[in-house]
């Protein structure tokens, strides 16, 4: 096991894997901009080093200011939780190149799985479902014309890197096609450095079911059951759940056990999540994979009872998977509602500002993953992101109203939240019945 690990992170990620590791026994290295200094949370650290100003891109991004702390640091292993660098096979390969171990997959596998053209190829091969599209990347209006004949519209432009919706636009004709390519390909190149676009069936009002798999460097690997992110707005979750509801128990098998064979035809390794759209007739198809630990991680770690930043620790270490998949359990409902410092009222603007007044839920059944704290200021250079309510009980009805009840006596002063629309989310019959699709917030509000 590690004795030190370095966290490329911030915020309520870096302060989620502390904890992990003063459980573990491990020592912790923190990293931090100057719009971070006197966090909190860094005080729990062992170490904290300044990594650059403010920008992301001249702190957090920074691999070169990374791998000095980490040297620094004397650290064995560098744990990138989610967001920033947490996919970037370089960053994967610079730390193994300098003797650390990057805490998730091989930088090989990250790298074909993060290109959505290869891992199409990969579903293809390991047998599972994937959306109806283009066999690579269209290069030409001429090219995305002719694709877009033979699949039939309305029709998706997606990006073949990155993720957080960026790059993906929509076109229900040939007019749209037209329009749309080169704003899609430009947005893909601007967030991600990579142009590359290709074309894929529009599948209307589908829901969004994801299946958590952990695997080790052993050749082991099984799935911690699905999570549903149905709803969200311009591809951003805002609540997700486990299980899902209304998906029939055989499609939940098939598409767990489908999970699993991609993960492994991949040879991947260290905790993932597939991506998948289910039709109006529970047709399942596969869209991505995140070669990384998900914002909504604590949902399966609810019902499941299984720390995933303790287990991908593990497994980095070389460590085999310590259960099979018969002894992982799905115990009664779990729900996760992201709160942002945003303002859905006015396009979901960022509110960055000082927290004056803060008074956080509890109870039975529920968490909260947060790092702020009353005076603290929401950073405009960051994810706005205030916290995660995480609520777990018998059964779905009790989980949303535990949810509510939660909702309704969080109190967060002087930033606008999301907690308004959350509550109007899960008092919706549409939700409560589970007819939703991941259409359903942009349409009703």
């Amino acid at each position: 096991m590690f004795q030190r690990i370095l966290i490329a992170n911030r915020g309520e990620i870096a302060l989620r894997i502390i904890r992990a590791c003063k459980e573990l026994g491990i020592e912790t290295v923190a990293v931090f901009s100057e719009a971070d200094r006197g966090a909190h949370y860094l005080e729990l650290a062992d170490e904290a080093y300044c990594i650059g100003p403010a920008s992301a891109s001249e702190s957090y991004l920074k691999i070169d200011r990374i791998i000095s702390a980490a040297e620094i640091g004397n650290v064995q292993a560098i744990h990138p939780g989610y967001g920033f660098l947490a996919e970037n096979a370089h960053f994967a390969e610079v730390c193994r190149d300098s003797q650390i171990e990057f805490i998730g997959p091989s930088h090989e596998a990250m790298a074909t799985l993060g290109d959505k053209v290869a891992a199409r190829k990969i579903a293809q091969e390991a047998k599972v479902p994937v959306v109806p599209g283009s066999q690579g990347l269209v290069t030409s209006e001429e090219e995305a014309l002719k694709v877009a004949a033979e699949i039939g519209y309305p029709l998706l432009i997606k990006a073949t890197a990155g993720g957080g919706g960026k790059g993906i636009r929509p076109a229900m004709n040939e007019i749209t096609l037209r329009a749309e390519l080169k704003a899609a390909s430009a947005e893909a190149e601007k967030a991600f450095k990579n142009p590359g676009v290709y074309l894929e069936r529009y599948i209307q009002k589908p829901r969004h079911v994801e299946v958590q798999i952990l695997a080790d460097q052993h050749g082991n690997a099984v799935h911690l059951w699905e999570r549903d992110c149905t709803m969200q707005r311009k591809h951003q979750k805002l609540v997700e759940e486990a299980p899902a509801p209304s998906l029939p128990q055989s499609v939940r098998e098939d598409i767990c056990k489908a999970a699993v064979r991609l993960v492994q035809t991949a040879n991947y390794s260290n905790a993932g999540t597939c991506e998948f759209l289910v039709d109006e007739d529970n047709q399942f198809y596969f869209i991505e994979v995140n070669a990384r630990i998900q914002v909504e991680h604590p949902v399966t770690e609810m019902v499941t009872g299984t720390d995933l930043i303790k287990e991908q620790i593990r497994i980095a270490a070389g460590e085999k998977l310590r259960f099979t998949q018969k002894s992982i359990p799905c115990n009664g409902a779990a729900m996760e509602i992201r709160i942002n410092a945003e303002d859905p009222e006015n396009d979901f603007r960022g509110c960055p500002g000082t927290i004056t007044k803060l008074r956080l839920p509890g109870g039975p059944g529920v968490r909260f993953d947060s790092h702020v704290y009353e005076g603290y200021r929401i950073s405009p250079y960051y994810d706005s992101m205030i916290g995660k309510l995480i609520v777990h009980r018998e059964t779905r009805e009790e989980v949303i109203a535990c949810t509510l009840r939660a909702l309704n006596e969080m109190v967060v002063e002087g930033v606008k939240t999301t907690i308004p629309l959350a509550r109007r989310i899960l008092e919706h019959s549409t939700f409560t019945e589970a007819r939703g699709d991941t259409g359903f917030v942009e349409r009703t509000w």
